[in-house]
């Protein structure tokens, strides 16, 4: 089984969990069992989904499509018993504050074992993943860079021994565009558009990762101009509003990059609205 993974980023506050959410959606919907993560402390989709709770192991939401939430402290700690396989050993590492201490500030160590888990299906290193595709609700642009930064450093820093071994197998894989898919998300306004400019750069730049693109929160704005006897107001709110996600969209397909367009979508359901931008992600 070939696995995929699909990283969801973009400025914060550009709703890019909503579009990860109707991205594994979809997949599952076309019969892909599929894996949604989040990568943190604190769920939003649990808040989102009104579920009781997501924890560290997947657990079923919908028909092909599981949940997670995935931290840095857990992914090591289950590699490392992978490795030692001695529980004991183990429990006296995590629950020593020394050991803690350094764990939370050693450089890049926790993005590497979220990376370390989440590739571990396609190195075939750790326990089982059993999905064709693995969305992650990644972190907002400038963490996200870190992230992807985390195993090529390592890998130039440490030569020799499993670490180096692992982080040029994780390099390796997150350098594969038929095994790794990024989706930057963005709004139609100018700071984050920037911002998304920026990124995609470094990406194909960087990490010879060439993103897609999800214009999120687009207003149905009429192209003919509001009838005469339409208040002032409202009709520079149509012009302005129309030139400004023309102008938007204009900069962001001069990236020459795949782009998707999601309405605002008003929904107080959280299932229908994601299903609703299932109809439009490309």
């Amino acid at each position: 089984m070939t696995q995929e993974i699909h990283f969801v980023t973009g400025k914060g506050g550009v709703g890019k969990s909503f579009v990860a959410a109707a991205l594994a959606f979809r997949q599952a919907k076309e019969g892909r069992r599929t894996l949604l993560v989040e990568l943190g402390e604190r769920s939003f989709y649990k808040d989102f989904f009104r579920l009781e709770s997501i924890g560290y192991q997947p657990q079923p939401f919908q028909e092909n499509l599981d949940l997670a939430l995935w931290s840095g402290p857990e992914s090591l700690r289950e590699y490392a018993k992978h490795l030692i396989k001695v529980e004991s050993l183990i429990k006296i590492f995590f629950e020593n504050s020394v050991s803690r201490n350094l764990v939370e500030i050693a450089p890049a160590l926790s993005e590497l074992a979220i990376l370390g888990k989440i590739t571990s299906g396609i190195r075939k290193h750790g326990p089982p993943m059993p999905y064709e595709v693995i969305v992650v609700d990644a972190y907002a642009t400038g963490h996200f860079l870190a992230l992807l930064r985390a195993p090529l450093g390592m890998a130039e820093a440490v030569r020799f021994g499993p670490m180096g071994e692992q982080s040029r197998g994780i390099a390796e894989v997150l350098r594969n565009s038929q095994l790794t898919k990024v989706h930057v998300v963005t709004l139609p306004e100018e700071m984050p558009v920037k911002e998304t400019e920026d990124l995609v750069r470094e990406l194909v730049g960087d990490f010879h990762l060439g993103p897609s693109i999800v214009l999120n929160k687009m207003l149905d704005v009429p192209s003919e101009a509001p009838p005469s006897d339409a208040p002032v107001a409202f009709a520079e709110f149509v012009s302005t509003t129309r030139n400004r996600q023309n102008e938007m969209e204009t900069r962001l397909r001069d990236l020459a990059r795949p782009l998707s367009k999601v309405p605002l979508i008003l929904s107080d359901d959280p299932m229908l609205a994601v299903r609703r931008a299932v109809e439009v992600l490309t």
